[in-house]
């Protein structure tokens, strides 16, 4: 039977504690870079992200800064976490640089497509929050405005609730990533998460009413996703399965056959 190929020499310690910091290096200079680049166009940055809400806001409303500094920082806020989101791939692939030489050559193969998917998830989360899930649910806030109260949010509220939510749909997408981890390091099999099904779908509507605001619309709209991308990883994770139950009933063949060809001591 074969041995998996080792990992790459080891370092000192000292050495290890220098690439870290030249890595981390790297990661702040990369976010302070595109935050540079973005800063002029803060309030644009803030205006479309507010778009969804101000879209649903009465006619001749507009929102609020109840803050002296608000309409300052909120935009500053909001850009410094656009720029993080925005070098995650820089960030990813900083920290894949320094965990891969300790890595076997099987582990690298499947770890880049987890990093590329991890990232690609993680945005289209984000995405599906703010195309899908804003224009339901703020559509919801107004139309249940009580008569009397004019709907005028405060700039640094929304900010925060929005990040929340971009957060909260962000790592649900992540979701398959988890299922197929689990899967492929043998913590548990697919068979146990079919079984445990029922019990994933309850819990995904009771993140979704963790997470999101007390209506139903934007419960359903993060718990059926999640629902939905528990079911691909587990999908995935069969077949990773299967192939490594495939692998090793070959290589049992093999060592069968390789005793079954060695010849008996003559007495």
């Amino acid at each position: 039977m074969s041995t998996p190929q080792q990992p790459d020499t080891t370092m000192p310690l000292v050495a290890h504690l220098t690439e870290l910091r030249t890595r981390l290096l790297r990661c702040v200079v990369s976010i302070l870079v595109i935050f540079a680049s973005l800063f002029y166009f803060a309030q644009d940055i803030y205006a479309l992200v507010s778009a969804p809400l101000r879209a649903y806001l009465p006619e001749g409303a507009t929102m609020i800064a109840t803050g002296v500094a608000s309409p300052f920082l909120t935009p500053f806020k909001l850009t410094m976490v656009v720029s993080l989101f925005l070098s995650m791939p820089v960030i990813l692939q900083q920290i894949w640089g320094f965990i891969a030489p300790g890595l076997y050559k099987h582990e690298k193969r499947i770890a880049i497509p987890l990093l590329i998917s991890s990232v690609i998830l993680f945005y289209a989360g984000m995405a599906f929050a703010y195309f899908v899930v804003f224009p339901i649910m703020f559509g919801f806030f107004a139309s249940v405005t009580p008569q009397g109260v004019e709907m005028m949010t405060d700039i640094g509220q929304y900010l925060d609730f929005v990040l929340t939510l971009f957060f909260a749909f962000g790592v649900a997408f992540e979701i398959p990533i988890a299922t197929f981890l689990l899967v492929w390091m043998g913590i548990v099999d697919v068979a146990t998460l079919r079984k445990s099904r029922p019990y994933v779908v309850v819990g995904c509507f009771f993140v979704g009413m963790v997470l999101t605001p007390p209506d139903i619309f934007s419960q359903t709209l993060l718990a059926i996703p999640m629902w939905f991308l528990f079911e691909v990883g587990v999908l995935f994770g069969g077949i990773i399965q299967k192939e490594r139950e495939a692998k090793a009933a070959e290589e049992s063949e093999s060592d069968t056959n390789n005793d079954d060809q060695t010849p008996s001591v003559q007495s």
